[in-house]
């Protein structure tokens, strides 16, 4: 299967690290003209650099926003001009109590895990049905279907961007442009790292702690490791090309198996 992106340009949010860098990474091996955003410079310079290192003809350039506000979200389009790709990658996660997450917090994981991407795509999806042509892609969690007792805030904002996703691709029917989420499984990133050691003994060395998490927390998976960002990203390059034009207002499982349904 040959992918090829050329004369595309994607977006992709809170692409400086973890499984945004992966699958800005993807996205720039596969021909596109790909926008890392971020909110430091230098972590968005480093990650645009490191890219172009790998991928020494690819066009490859920063938008530093901060796109969970409006002005923010102004800013990134603007600094990534014409988009065919919109790749919502941003998120942010943590494990709370449920009777200790407070309204603020409520509202802060609303506003940076559903509101950017719905900002965002706002913002770009008419002019990708304008010219009939377009991939709007957000990324979700197993958590929006299996919710977490310790971090039911994440679970059901992802839920929410799951909804918003589906609610979006009707809107863009029969237009050529489309819509879609990947649920994502338990990851290997620096931020899982952190996660893992606040539910697992911290003295424990990476390879016994992760494999302690997976046991005690996600007992589920049928993969029974951290999925790595790149398995992801494949899945986003895949969906992002013209080969996915018949997958719309669908919810990917890029899960291991964590999900225990027979539908996607």
């Amino acid at each position: 299967m040959h992918i090829d992106l050329s004369g595309k340009t994607a977006l992709v949010t809170g692409s400086s690290a973890g499984i945004g860098y992966s699958i800005a990474r993807g996205l720039a091996g596969a021909g596109a003209a790909v926008v890392v955003n971020g909110r430091s410079e230098n972590t968005v310079g480093d990650s645009v650099d490191r890219i172009r290192q790998d991928f020494p003809d690819a066009d490859v350039r920063p938008a530093v926003a901060d796109v969970t506000t409006e002005d923010g979200a102004r800013l990134a389009v603007e600094a990534a001009g014409e988009v065919d790709v919109l790749v919502n990658n941003l998120g942010i996660f943590g494990a709370t109590p449920p009777l200790e997450i407070t309204d603020a917090d409520w509202l802060r994981y609303f506003e940076v895990n559903v509101l950017a991407a719905v900002r965002l795509t706002r913002l770009l999806l008419p002019a990708m049905t304008d010219r009939g042509w377009g991939r709007v892609l957000n990324i979700a969690s197993d958590s929006a279907v299996v919710i977490p007792e310790e971090m039911i805030h994440y679970g059901t904002s992802k839920t929410a961007l799951l909804a918003a996703s589906r609610g979006f691709a009707k809107a863009a029917a029969g237009t050529g442009v489309t819509v879609n989420s990947v649920i994502a499984g338990p990851t290997h990133t620096g931020g899982v790292e952190d996660f893992v050691y606040q539910l697992v003994d911290r003295s424990l060395p990476w390879d016994q702690a992760q494999r302690e998490f997976m046991r005690a927390n996600r007992p589920q998976s049928l993969l029974q490791r951290l999925i790595e960002p790149e398995e992801i990203a494949n899945m986003v390059v895949y969906l992002a090309s013209p080969l996915a034009s018949a997958t719309t207002g669908g919810a990917v499982r890029v899960d291991g198996g964590y999900v225990d349904s027979i539908l996607p």
